[in-house]
């Protein structure tokens, strides 16, 4: 079993000795080390109403999580606005619309019908970009057609020509074949991709102007970033693409630069899927666990009702004209619009790094064992508040700044995410101290000791996860919090020598054979 963190909130003593002369000590019940987290509940009202309405309607008529069709509804609103909208914090600080969203439920949770709910305005949008662009697509696969077909015929002129005019009919044929391959037949518009390879997903990133969206009901993509096709780890354009840096990309048979490429990702899997992306080599260090904000919802199987209300008409119609609106108002758009932040909504991202700053910190900071992901959240918050401005105003967020309102919006979400990242990240095994107790707990609950000295402890466990003694205290003063252990004061004698190891009580829950 692996080592499972627990909840910063719950470190105080668990323990309590009430010591009289010759009486054994009296020990309470100790804190779980496996604790769970109290976990924040969607904030649903930061959406504008025509989103909040369907995502409430989608999980009453499923009887899921709101989490579920909430989160899934940043995602939808990523696929539409990403690449294609990008917030102007300050000075040269600027951050893209697209958003990585996991979200985490057991089997039976019906995560295939919320998915087919939230993202069939996506498709449809895809459908009327493609029926938009049909015509300039046959044009220009005509004009390149014939344009080869003139280049071909010239050049075959040319082979034939006599000496006197073979260089004349050469260079038009030079100059004919070089018009014709700088044709381009625009690619089929498309904003959605399943669990394809990152090859695939490359390529079609490329064609689609750095735009694109990997949804998927499974969750089947990690383990293709993790390598099981091809034996290697592979997550550059998953890095990129969520960060916006340039991307360079081999297609047919020529090299390409996305500029600024805008992936988006909205995924559902199960929770041990959570665990596994946690295995995935380089994904910590290299920061792709970094790029999402999770959700791990409390399933509601066995608390469902059989005849829940539906959604209504109106809701769902309403749902669907504004997510096309907001698709079709910003697919043109090559250079990205640009939001800019009021000077009311900038003081309170203002506030929000200031409160957060301190919680990074690696002694004494909640977030210092997530320090990756927490270095980002000042970046997702303003991708939240342009993608939560951009649902308010759906055909005109660019004309208008983004309010103080949105971004204390956008700063509640973020709170959400940050509550369950934590979360997510004990299944991952973020916390090294947590994991250290875990395993120093182990060996306590096996091995029946009534005592031991740090000394005999540290000799009995390995030198690989406990370097030094510095490496235990932590994992020994998490224990003694949770009440699985009690220091005894340390007698010195005054002589000489090496002075006697500190000695602990062990819980009887863990020194008893019945434990």
């Amino acid at each position: 079993m692996s080592a499972q963190p627990v909840d910063s909130s719950d470190l105080w003593a668990g323990l309590s000795l009430v010591e009289e002369p010759g009486a054994e000590p009296v020990w309470e019940d100790p804190i779980p080390l496996t604790a769970r987290r109290d976990l924040p509940a969607f904030p649903t009202e930061v959406f504008p109403a025509w989103l909040g309405d369907f995502v409430r309607a989608v999980a009453e008529e499923t009887q899921t999580p709101v989490d579920m069709a909430a989160s899934l509804a940043i995602a939808v609103l990523s696929t539409a606005a990403g690449g294609r909208a990008v917030v102007h914090v300050r000075g040269r600080w600027r951050e893209p619309t697209n958003t990585f969203v996991v979200v985490a439920l057991p089997p039976g949770n019906r995560k295939s019908a919320v998915f087919s709910l939230m993202t069939n305005p996506l498709y449809k949008s895809e459908a009327l970009l493609a029926a938009a662009s049909a015509s300039t697509i046959i044009e220009a696969e005509i004009t390149a057609k014939l344009a080869k077909e003139v280049a071909e015929s010239a050049a075959t002129k040319a082979a034939r020509a006599d000496a006197d005019k073979r260089d004349q009919l050469v260079a038009e044929a030079i100059s004919l074949a070089q018009t014709a391959e700088s044709l381009t037949v625009p690619a089929k518009p498309r904003l959605l991709a399943d669990d394809a390879t990152p090859e695939v997903i490359a390529s079609l990133l490329a064609e689609q102007g750095g735009r694109l969206a990997v949804m998927s009901a499974e969750g089947g993509i990690f383990d293709i970033i993790a390598g099981r096709y091809s034996g290697t780890p592979n997550m550059e354009v998953f890095l990129r693409g969520q960060a916006g840096d340039r991307l360079r990309v081999d297609r047919r048979g020529r090299e390409e630069f996305i500029e600024s490429p805008a992936l988006t990702m909205g995924l559902t899997v199960q929770p041990s899927v959570i665990e596994d992306i946690g295995r995935i080599k380089g994904a910590g260090d290299r920061g792709l666990l970094a790029r999402f904000l999770y959700s791990l919802p409390t399933s509601l199987v066995g608390h469902r009702k059989i005849l829940p209300d539906t959604i209504p008409d109106a809701v769902a119609d309403t749902y669907e004209e504004r997510v096309i609106a907001l698709t079709m108002s910003l697919a043109d758009w090559t250079d990205p619009a640009v939001l800019q932040l009021s000077p009311e909504a900038n003081d309170a991202l203002v506030a929000y790094e200031r409160r957060q700053e301190p919680r990074l910190r690696k002694r004494g900071g909640d977030l210092g064992h997530v320090g990756n992901w927490a270095a980002k959240l000042g970046g997702a918050t303003c991708r939240l508040a342009g993608l939560l401005h951009l649902a308010t105003h759906t055909e005109n967020g660019h004309t208008q700044p983004i309010t103080a309102d949105t971004m204390r919006d956008a700063v509640t979400l973020s709170d959400y995410f940050t509550g369950h990242a934590l979360a997510v990240f004990d299944l991952m095994g973020a916390d090294p101290v947590a994991n250290r107790a875990r395993t120093v707990y182990d060996l306590l609950r096996t091995s029946e000791w009534a005592e031991i000295s740090k000394r005999d402890l540290m000799a009995k466990l390995s030198r690989s996860e406990f370097p030094t003694v510095a490496d235990l205290d932590p994992a020994l003063n998490l224990l003694e919090d949770h009440g699985f252990i009690r220091a005894q004061p340390v007698h010195r004698t005054g002589g000489r020598g090496r002075p006697p190891s500190p000695r602990y009580l062990i819980h009887p829950q863990l020194s008893e054979p019945t434990a």
